[in-house]
C-alpha cells in the first residue's frame, strides 16, 4: 500500500472538505449586514453550495476522461488560476427588491466564493480517482468516508473556534491559506501518480455511462435527494414548529454528514443496524411530522434530528450497496450532486413558493420510507412454517391492528395534550407496523394514516382555514382564540405579538407592550422628554402593537424586511396600524440599510425591537449598526432597546456597545402578573444625554429602573461577533417537556 501513498490521498480530501464546509458559514457570516438570519438564508446558501459542488463533480467527470498527466496539468492551472479571487469577500451587488431575495441571495454567494468552490469542490471525487489509479490501492469508496469527516469538521471548527475567536479578515485570509495548502497537496498527489508504474494500473473498465441502466441512476439521484431535502427541511421544521433556537442548524447538517462516514465505511455492521433501527424510527417519531402547533421542547428536538440521521444513514447505505464499479466513480458521484441538487432546489426554492407550511418536512418523511432499505429487517414471510395461506390471514391481522391502534391514537383526546398518555399505543404500534415493512407501499401507508391521526388533519385544517403565511423569510401563523378574544402572531415557535378581538380592547397594547414594559413608559413620557411633535422610528413591525403608544403630533415611521408581516397590518389581521397611526410610514427592506439612507438626526426616538425573537440578528447588534442608530437620533434623542429573548442573553453584549460609545442607559425589566395577557420583557433605554435618562427615572418614580449588568469583554463588531459565549444554557436544558 505504500505505492499507493493513502495517508497523501487521505490528507488530501479531508484538507479539501474542511475548507469547503469552514466556508460555508463564513461567507454566511460576511453576508449577516445584508440578509439576516432567517432559515431560508441558510437553505439559499445550502443551494449554492450543493449547485457549485454539482458544477465540481461534473468537472470531475469530464476531467477523467484523460490521462492523468493530463487531468493534473488542467486542474492545478485551473485551481491556481481560481485563487487569484481571494482573500474571500462579498461580491457588491445592488439590494434585492423586495420578494426577490430568493434568487437574490443565490447570486450574491455564487459570486462570492463562486470560483474557489467549485475548484474544492472537485477535488474529493478526482483524488478518489486519481487513488484508484493505483493497482495497490483497492476500493476508494472508504474515502469518501473521510471527506464526509473533513467536512463536519470544518463545520463545527466554525462556530466553536473560528467565529469566537477570530474577525472575519483573519478568518477569510486563514481559508486563503488553507486554500494554498491544498493546491500543494494535490500537487504531490498528482506527482505520486505520475511516477506510478505504467503496466497494469488502469482502473478495470466497467460500464460506460451511456450502458449504465437509466433505473439505476434515476435510483442514485433519488436516493441521494431525498437526504438533502429532507436534511434543509428538517432545519425549518425545527426551527418553525420546534425550537427556534440560534445555530440549530449546525445540528442537521453535522449529522447528515456524518450519515456518509457511516453509510460508507468499509464495515458495513453498524450501516446495517442503523438501517434497521430508521424502519422503527419513521414509525415511531415519523408519525410527527406533520405537527405544526403545540409539539415543542427537548424532545421533539432531538426526535427530528435522530430521526434524520437514521434516514440518512440508511438511505445512503443503500446508495453505497448499489454503487457501480470503481471506473465509474465520477458518474456516481456526479449522480449523487444532482440529486443534492434537486433535493434543495425542493426544499429552498419550490416549497416556500407552493406551500403555506413545512409541508415539504412530512413528504419527504413518506419518501424516504419508500426508499428505505427493506432488507434490513428480517422478511417473515419466509418463514418455512408459514403457508400462503396463513400469510394472508396474518398480513391481513397486521393490517386491522395497526389502523385500530391508529384510531385509538387519533381518539385520545387531542394528541397535543396527551403525549405521554400515547406512548403506550405507539409502542405497539410500532413492532406491529414493522410486519408490514415487506409491503413498501403498505408500509408507507400505514405512515401516511399516522401522521394524519397524529396532527396531519389539525394541520391540513389550518390551511384549509387560510390562517398562515409563508414568506422568505418564515412562516407566520395568525391564530384566534375565541375564549380569551385574543388573536396572536408566531413567527414559527416565536410569538410575535397579540391583539384584542373584543371591539372595546383593540387598541390595548398587549404581549410585551403593557403599561409597565420599559416601552410603555417611556413614550408615554414622550412630550416632556421630546416634545409634542416627536419624530418616532420603530424596527420591527410585528402585529404593529407599538403604534397604540402614539401620542397626538407624532410623526412615526416603521422599517419591517418582510412585506408578509405588511400586508398581516394591512388586510384586517391586526390593526393597530390603522387605528392608531393610520398616516405611518412603513419602510420595507433591512431596518439598518433603510436608516443609512435617511438624512443624520431623523429620529427624536427609536425603538429597535428586532431581538424579541428567539434567533437574533446579528447584523443590528454590532457596533457599526448602532453607529447608524445614533447617526438617525436626534443629540437629545432616546433609543429603547428590547433585550428579550428565550436563549440568548443580550445584556452584556448590548451593555460593552453602550460603554464603548460613552452613552447612558438604564434597564426596565417587567413581570406582569399572571392573567394579564401580557409577558415579561426587557427594555434598555439608552440616550447620549444623561439628563434624559435621569428624567425617565423621575417622572414615572413608580418604576424600577435598574443599571446594566457587567459588559461582555468584547465589543460585537460585523467583522467580528459570536452569540455562543451568551447562550443560556440553563434554558435550552430547562425547557418544561411536553
Amino acid at each position: 500500500m505504500r505505492g499507493s501513498r493513502r495517508a497523501l490521498f487521505v490528507a488530501t480530501i479531508l484538507t479539501g472538505s474542511f475548507l469547503l464546509f469552514l466556508i460555508q458559514p463564513m461567507v454566511a457570516r460576511m453576508a449577516l449586514p445584508r440578509l439576516g438570519g432567517a432559515p431560508n438564508v441558510w437553505n439559499s446558501a445550502m443551494l449554492v453550495y450543493q449547485a457549485l459542488l454539482l458544477g465540481g463533480y461534473a468537472y470531475a467527470h469530464w476531467l477523467s476522461r484523460w490521462p492523468i498527466r493530463r487531468q493534473a496539468r488542467i486542474h492545478i492551472t485551473l485551481f491556481a488560476l481560481a485563487a487569484l479571487t481571494l482573500p474571500i469577500g462579498l461580491a457588491k451587488l445592488a439590494p434585492a427588491a423586495p420578494g426577490m431575495e430568493v434568487f437574490w441571495v443565490p447570486l450574491l454567494f455564487a459570486s462570492s466564493i463562486g470560483a474557489v468552490f467549485f475548484m474544492v469542490s472537485a477535488q474529493a471525487p478526482l483524488m478518489q480517482r486519481w487513488y484508484a489509479h493505483h493497482p495497490d490501492a483497492g476500493e476508494p469508496w472508504a474515502l469518501y468516508a473521510a471527506s464526509n469527516l473533513g467536512s463536519f469538521g470544518g463545520l463545527i471548527a466554525y462556530p466553536l473556534l473560528v467565529e469566537p475567536y477570530l474577525p472575519l479578515h483573519l478568518q477569510s485570509w486563514g481559508w486563503s491559506a488553507g486554500y494554498l495548502l491544498l493546491l500543494g497537496l494535490i500537487v504531490l498527489a498528482a506527482r505520486s501518480r505520475a511516477t506510478a508504474p505504467t503496466q497494469g494500473i488502469m482502473i478495470p473498465q466497467g460500464p460506460k455511462p451511456s450502458e449504465l441502466a437509466g433505473k439505476t441512476v434515476a435510483l442514485w439521484v433519488v436516493l441521494a435527494a431525498v437526504p438533502s431535502g429532507l436534511m434543509l427541511s428538517t432545519t425549518t421544521h425545527i426551527t418553525t414548529d420546534i425550537f427556534a433556537m440560534p445555530l440549530i442548524w449546525v445540528v442537521p447538517l453535522g449529522l447528515y454528514l456524518l450519515s456518509f462516514s457511516i453509510a460508507f465505511a468499509d464495515r458495513r455492521g453498524p450501516a446495517r443496524w442503523i438501517s434497521a433501527l430508521a424502519w422503527a424510527g419513521i414509525f415511531a417519531i415519523g408519525g410527527m411530522a406533520a405537527v405544526s402547533y403545540g409539539w415543542t421542547g427537548v424532545v421533539p428536538l432531538v426526535s427530528s434530528v435522530v430521526l434524520l440521521f437514521l434516514l440518512c444513514t440508511a438511505l445512503h447505505a443503500r446508495l453505497y450497496d448499489l454503487r457501480p464499479d470503481a471506473s465509474q466513480l465520477t458518474v456516481f458521484y456526479l449522480a449523487m450532486s444532482v440529486g443534492g441538487v434537486l433535493g434543495g432546489m425542493f426544499t429552498a426554492l419550490a416549497a416556500p413558493l407552493i406551500f403555506d407550511w413545512v409541508w415539504e418536512y412530512p413528504l419527504l418523511v413518506l419518501a424516504a420510507a419508500m426508499l428505505l432499505p427493506r432488507g434490513a429487517l428480517p422478511d417473515w414471510r419466509n418463514a418455512a412454517s408459514l403457508d400462503p395461506a396463513m400469510r394472508r390471514l396474518l398480513l391481513g391481522g397486521l393490517v386491522i391492528a395497526v389502523l385500530v391502534l391508529t384510531w385509538m391514537i387519533f381518539d385520545a383526546g387531542k394528541f397535543l395534550d396527551t403525549l405521554w398518555q400515547r406512548l403506550p399505543l405507539t409502542a405497539l404500534l410500532v413492532p406491529l407496523a414493522l410486519g408490514l415493512v415487506p409491503w413498501r407501499w403498505l408500509a408507507s401507508g400505514v405512515l401516511a394514516v399516522l401522521m394524519l391521526a397524529q396532527g396531519g388533519l389539525d394541520t391540513i385544517e389550518d390551511s384549509r382555514a387560510g390562517i398562515r403565511t409563508r414568506s422568505y423569510f418564515g412562516i407566520y401563523t395568525v391564530r384566534d382564540y375565541p375564549e380569551t378574544r385574543i388573536r396572536t402572531l408566531l413567527h414559527g415557535t416565536t410569538l410575535h405579538g397579540e391583539q384584542s378581538t373584543d371591539p372595546a380592547r383593540r387598541r390595548v397594547p398587549l404581549a410585551y407592550y403593557g403599561a409597565g414594559s420599559g416601552v410603555a413608559i417611556v413614550m408615554d413620557l414622550a412630550p416632556e422628554l421630546l416634545g409634542e411633535r416627536a419624530r418616532i422610528g420603530v424596527l420591527g413591525l410585528g402585529t404593529g402593537t407599538l403604534a397604540c403608544l402614539a401620542s397626538p403630533g407624532q410623526d412615526w415611521t416603521f422599517f419591517e424586511i418582510d412585506q408578509a408581516v405588511l400586508r398581516l397590518s394591512q388586510d384586517g389581521s391586526f390593526t393597530y396600524l390603522d387605528e392608531c397611526t393610520p398616516k405611518a410610514r412603513v419602510r420595507l427592506g433591512d431596518a439598518r440599510l433603510e436608516l443609512e439612507r435617511l438624512p443624520k438626526a431623523s429620529f427624536d426616538f427609536l425603538a429597535i425591537d428586532a431581538f424579541s425573537s428567539d434567533s437574533v440578528p446579528l447584523h443590528l447588534f454590532t457596533h457599526e449598526a448602532f453607529g447608524v442608530y445614533l447617526d438617525a437620533l436626534s443629540p437629545k434623542g432616546v433609543m429603547m432597546v428590547h433585550i428579550s429573548n428565550n436563549y440568548i442573553n443580550l445584556e452584556p453584549a448590548l451593555a460593552a456597545q453602550l460603554a464603548a460609545r460613552g452613552l447612558f442607559a438604564a434597564k426596565r425589566f417587567d413581570n406582569p402578573q399572571p392573567g394579564q395577557e401580557l409577558f415579561a420583557s426587557e427594555w434598555v433605554a439608552v440616550s447620549r444625554d444623561p439628563a434624559q435618562i435621569a428624567k425617565i427615572r423621575s417622572l414615572a418614580p413608580q418604576y424600577q429602573w435598574t443599571a446594566l449588568g457587567k459588559p461582555a469583554p468584547r465589543v460585537w463588531r460585523d467583522d467580528h461577533a459570536s452569540v455562543l459565549p451568551y447562550v443560556t444554557w440553563t434554558s435550552f436544558l430547562g425547557i418544561e417537556l411536553p
